[in-house]
């Protein structure tokens, strides 16, 4: 089946910043460009971190305050992650600033697959690189709910040709496919129950699929079976499925 990759969504002109770039001249970039955060890159374009407003305001949240306040989170500063904290308030250049190491995606990741390292790491973009690691693009959250965004009939055809024939090796005319604002519904009969579940869950891996419903029945109970036992060889001709 064929995925939306992150090389098609991404960003490719990005503003990066260097190791020694100026405290002022990473806050100027982001406000310039209007954007969250940014990645360091060392001088073959390899990324070093990634820069983002939380760890511009840490500066500003750890400014001295009131003598009352102070002894009052003075225990914060043996807290875990205090030291990497208190480096980010003294910092004055993107390499004292940025969180290390970057959290990063290949241009040839699917979607899903970029969407999962995000949540993960519950960032909200992530540097692409190339093979070799360097940067190529950027990819945001924003970028990512685009493939939602996937038209109805675009959405059918893939359903009919990625899935029904090209990984089920089913016809085209067996399985009636509608779609309707991303949910798809699937009517018809096919041979064997597991071909059923496999359809319904490779729709739902579909970009830009929402939800399916499942209309489908079967002539063959095959649930039964052991996974390393053959079908019986009336139903395993997909040749009869393909008239």
């Amino acid at each position: 089946m064929k995925h939306s990759k992150v090389g098609a969504l991404m960003t490719s002109d990005v503003v990066r910043a260097e190791y020694g770039t100026p405290f002022k001249e990473v806050a100027r970039l982001l406000a310039e460009h209007r954007i969250s955060g940014l990645p360091v890159v060392d001088d073959d374009e390899r990324v070093l971190g990634v820069i983002s407003e939380t760890d511009l305001m840490t500066r500003q949240a750890d400014a001295p305050g009131p003598p009352a306040q102070r002894r009052h989170f003075r225990w914060l500063g043996w807290t875990p992650g205090s030291r990497a904290r208190r480096t980010k308030a003294r910092a004055r250049t993107a390499g004292q600033l940025m969180s290390s190491p970057a959290i990063t995606v290949d241009s040839d990741a699917t979607v899903a697959e970029a969407a999962r390292v995000m949540a993960r790491h519950r960032v909200e973009r992530l540097p692409v690189v190339d093979d070799e690691e360097r940067l190529v693009g950027i990819v945001t959250r924003r970028d990512l709910l685009q493939v939602f965004l996937r038209p109805d009939p675009e959405i059918r055809a893939s359903v009919r040709n990625d899935v029904l024939v090209r990984a089920l090796w089913l016809s085209p005319h067996s399985v009636d496919v509608d779609v309707h604002e991303g949910v798809v519904t699937l009517t018809g009969q096919l041979e064997r129950r597991s071909e059923c579940a496999m359809a319904v869950e490779m729709c739902r891996q579909t970009d830009g699929v929402i939800a399916v419903v499942d209309h489908l029945t079967h002539r063959f109970d095959d649930s039964w079976r052991q996974p390393d036992e053959p079908a019986p060889e009336a139903i395993t001709g997909n040749w009869l499925r393909r008239l």
